[in-house]
């Protein structure tokens, strides 16, 4: 079966990527290339899909298995909705969502199967796991910091892939991430508190995304990882996620822990 794909964002830096993916996919086709209403490829033809045009009609897009949609928050709740009326699965990939909006993709999940990440990449998502055995074993003595780093057109800090890195801390620890989170350090601010995660954030160039968690004791450190050299490793994982979906999976809120099966390491 070739499952066919609406991408919401189709001329952005993901939409781009994600085109590419299911070209290269012999079992992804593009159904709809869904972009912003300024956006100068409005009417033309996807080069690598002749016969399907970039459009604005997100609600005359009803022909599809699955969405993607990696825009903004308010755009995605668009999408979101389409696909809650048509019943199709859809994976988020967009950052940035506040508490309220989060919630509705949470009500939204109780009715079709939604795949929301943070980050796409198979690399990123054994990170995750990685963190969580190191906060099992460090966690309660030893100094926790996120730093991360991305391009200088990100629009929303820390990244949505650092909060989830405090996220899955978080829960290893039994804690709340919005209780430890410290975002900004300015001025003469006193010691460090043993409870706090600290995140820093670096916004410089084209760069596409690094992440590293410290775990510090006295006299030694644990340094975690993760960097991306090319946008490509998220549009697969994103494409990865929309077959997994396609397969039948139940109304319910996933992640691509789910995805890859990585809770069973």
């Amino acid at each position: 079966m070739t499952v066919r794909i609406l991408i919401k964002g189709a001329t952005g830096r993901m939409g781009g990527n994600l085109v590419k993916t299911i070209a290269s996919n012999e079992q992804t086709t593009l159904a709809y290339a869904i972009v912003h209403q300024s956006a100068s490829e409005v009417g033309k033809n996807v080069d690598l899909f002749p016969e399907v045009t970039y459009s604005t009609e997100l609600e005359a897009a009803t022909d599809f298995d699955v969405a993607i949609d990696f825009t903004t928050p308010e755009s995605t709740l668009a999408t979101l909705a389409h696909c809650q009326k048509l019943k199709k699965p859809l994976v988020i990939g967009t950052t940035g969502f506040n508490n309220e909006q989060k919630e509705l993709i949470n009500q939204a999940a109780k009715e079709i199967p939604i795949v929301f990440a943070a980050n796409f990449s198979v690399g990123m998502n054994l990170m995750f796991k990685l963190v969580e055995k190191a906060a099992k074993v460090m966690g309660s003595y030893a100094d926790i910091e996120i730093i991360e780093a991305h391009h200088h057109n990100k629009v929303d800090a820390p990244s949505g892939t650092a909060l989830a890195l405090g996220e899955h801390i978080c829960k290893a620890l039994d804690k709340n991430l919005d209780d430890v989170a410290v975002k900004e350090r300015n001025g003469i601010i006193g010691p460090r508190t043993k409870e706090e995660i600290g995140f820093s954030t670096i916004r410089a160039a084209d760069v596409i995304g690094e992440h590293t968690v410290w775990f510090a004791d006295i006299g030694e450190r644990i340094e975690l990882s993760h960097k991306v050299s090319d946008r490509i490793t998220f549009a697969r994982g994103a494409v990865h996620a929309a077959l997994w979906l396609a397969q039948g999976q139940e109304t319910k809120l996933y992640d691509m822990t789910n995805v890859l099966g990585l809770d069973k390491l």
